[in-house]
């Protein structure tokens, strides 16, 4: 994509030029194929995902962080996603690094022009200390926004492994990142406002990134989440759920060996299994 080129992201749909004068269910209907459409998308850049989870879970082997950068929509997608991986893997949260536009402010209100900043870009990259074990995801629509483009840059010249997930073909994030995901999802239902199909297909692949990552890293096994902590009631419950399906011991005993082991769900698995002379054990 040149510099004056518009990105496919800012197209106009010719079938969605009356959607202000459908039936709410016959717009409903457009917008719902636009979705279906956007998931449909991420099937093509499999294989890159796969790549890059690859190289990603070699470097977080051991040590290092999983950086998400980006604005707008695309910022705060990264922001879940991230926020998600303690409860739900034990990711260590000082494992995980944020950058959006705008800051904090920008997770709830629109800051604009916070998007085309690249000193503060700059400024962000240089607090969060990039480092060779660290990966970093950058996430732009169009893939030119700068402030995205400015952190993928510096996060590679830091070392850092870079993936870069963008909605445009031949946009310069792609060509920035060592491992390029392009996601095709074309012109959206209302010109521009990639909240919709761009968003939900940068959600899939964030999804698919960090869950892949976690399986690589050994924090799925049999298709439980062996990691979790039992820090609340709803936890509690479900780790007990889990030690009883992995183990196939009674609830007690599953509550017994979670309270030895301070409510962590793996290393009540192994103490069960191991007691039992098992071999086939979860990782970690």
């Amino acid at each position: 994509m040149s510099e004056t080129a518009l990105p496919q992201t800012e197209a106009s749909d010719p079938r969605m030029l009356a959607l202000h004068e459908w039936p709410v269910a016959t717009a409903a209907h457009a917008l719902w194929e636009g979705q279906m459409a956007a998931v449909a998308a991420v099937r093509p850049a499999l294989p890159a995902i796969a790549a890059a989870v690859e190289a990603a879970a070699a470097r977080l082997a051991d040590a290092g962080r999983l950086i998400y950068c980006g604005a707008g929509t695309s910022g705060r997608l990264g922001v879940l996603d991230g926020s998600e991986l303690p409860p739900t893997f034990d990711w260590p949260e000082h494992r995980i690094h944020t950058l959006i536009a705008g800051g904090r402010e920008a997770l709830t209100r629109a800051i604009e022009n916070a998007e085309d900043r690249v000193d503060l870009a700059k400024a962000d990259c240089r607090a969060a200390e990039f480092g060779a074990a660290d990966v970093v995801i950058a996430v732009a629509a169009s893939g030119a926004t700068p402030y995205a483009l400015a952190c993928a840059r510096a996060a590679r010249e830091a070392g850092a492994l870079t993936i870069g997930i963008a909605n445009s073909a031949g946009a310069p994030l792609l060509a920035a990142c060592a491992h390029p995901i392009l996601i095709e999802t074309g012109a959206e239902p209302i010109a521009g406002s990639t909240r919709l199909k761009a968003g939900t297909s940068q959600k899939v692949v964030l999804n698919l990134l960090s869950t892949l990552i976690m399986i690589r890293l050994g924090r799925v096994w049999r298709g439980q989440m062996v990691d979790v902590v039992a820090r609340n009631e709803k936890l509690r419950r479900r780790a007990e759920r889990i030690v009883m399906t992995l183990t196939g011991c009674a609830e007690p005993e599953a509550r017994e060996a979670l309270a030895q082991t301070g409510g962590k769900a793996k290393e009540a698995v192994r103490r069960l299994l191991k007691d039992r002379g098992e071999t086939t054990l979860p990782a970690g």
